[in-house]
């Protein structure tokens, strides 16, 4: 093929290049604080904590994860369960679940016809409720991986400490959307971990948080985003979060694991509310992940464009290489002690597809109103 030059093709190689070096200092700078993190040793002490999740119509789910909830190997602690407006068999099971363990607290809810409310006015209540000043959230959905995931996010908490971001992963099934839902997991949690880890946490996820009860009151709770359905993890760190009061709790024993959507539609619709929040966030915070996410999908672009100029092919596919090596150490470091090393082998496919993914969500979002929490 014969190299083309001209003024276009050389402003095009020159964002090309840009936003490679974009991409190296975001693996490089960022994403590295995760890979090569050296665990802390944690608080010994064992203050009481109270385990809050919110059930509406979470029957099956209580009954495949509330057990490992309620026996874990922790000395003093409560879990309450919200029931928002269950027309299921939750309160019957709960009901049956709190005859056995007496730590088991029911908060109910009951449907009003004037009042809609969402998610965060369940967690609100069950805040309320819970005697204990160290909070744990989690999902219905979710299963801890092993018995000691409360005690070690517990050890994070010091007299500065307020939050504790933990990583919810979802379950291994076979095909290849399972990997994309959970490469897209993966990516995120490499972000906002290494963020916290540079003093500059923007976000986490409800499926493994935790923070101070006081913390949620000083500052009124989801006061400032109440009208916002979506954000009862990401919008209360994102606003609550300082350099020095989050930390992360990465040790394996510690994540939690969900069921993730079995259907391209539904992790779509997912993942529609998910992005929604974003733009609610800090400016530097949406400043940072605005040229995470455009320098990737630029780095794509570029590369097809000058290709498609007859750009000289070995030059880009150096450069695409280049990058690629230079992004496989942190890769690997990230996704071993994430868990996720199958995804490793796969990054070659699955982030384009991600990448490529990411302006859709976002364009759809445009046009889409959200909807109530189910």
């Amino acid at each position: 093929m014969i190299l083309i030059k001209g003024p276009v093709t050389d402003l095009l190689f020159l964002l090309l290049s840009c936003v490679t070096f974009i991409q190296f200092w975001v693996y490089w700078v960022t994403y590295r604080r995760l890979a090569f993190y050296k665990e802390e040793k944690g608080n010994v002490g064992t203050e009481p904590v109270s385990i809050i999740i919110c059930a509406k119509n979470e029957a099956n789910n209580l009954r495949k994860n509330l057990e490992a909830v309620l026996e874990q190997a922790y000395s003093e602690y409560e879990v309450i369960v919200v029931n928002d407006c269950s027309w299921d068999e939750t309160a019957e099971y709960l009901e049956e679940m709190a005859s056995r363990y007496t730590h088991l607290k029911i908060v109910t809810i009951k449907e009003q016809e004037k009042y809609r409310h969402g998610k965060k006015f369940a967690l609100t209540l069950g805040v309320k409720a819970a005697k204990y000043e160290l909070l744990l959230l989690t999902d219905a959905d979710c299963i801890p991986a092993s018995k000691n995931w409360l005690a070690l996010m517990q050890t994070q908490f010091n007299k500065e400490t307020e939050i504790v971001l933990g990583y919810g992963a979802y379950q291994k099934l076979p095909g290849f959307l399972n990997k994309l839902i959970r490469f897209d997991t993966f990516l995120i949690a490499m972000q906002y971990l290494s963020f916290a880890l540079g003093g500059n946490a923007y976000m986490g996820v409800g499926r493994n948080l935790a923070y101070r009860k006081s913390l949620f009151f000083r500052n009124k709770g989801f006061a400032k985003h109440n009208h916002i359905f979506s954000g009862d993890d990401d919008l209360f760190v994102n606003e609550n979060a300082t350099k020095h009061n989050t930390k992360i709790e990465v040790n394996q024993a510690a994540f939690t694991y969900s069921s993730p959507k079995t259907t391209f539609g539904s992790w779509f619709s997912q993942k529609r509310r998910h992005m929604s929040t974003g733009k609610h966030y800090k400016g530097q915070h949406k400043i940072q992940l605005f040229l995470i996410s455009t320098s990737g999908i630029m780095f794509y672009l570029l590369l097809i464009a000058l290709l498609s100029l007859r750009f000289e092919w070995r030059i880009l596919v150096s450069l695409y290489a280049g990058l690629l090596l230079l992004k496989l150490p942190v890769l690997w470091k990230s996704a071993v002690r994430l868990q996720e090393k199958d995804l490793f082998f796969l990054f070659p496919i699955l982030e384009p597809v991600h990448t490529a993914l990411q302006p859709v969500i976002y364009i759809s979002n445009m046009f889409t109103k959200q909807k109530a929490w189910k």
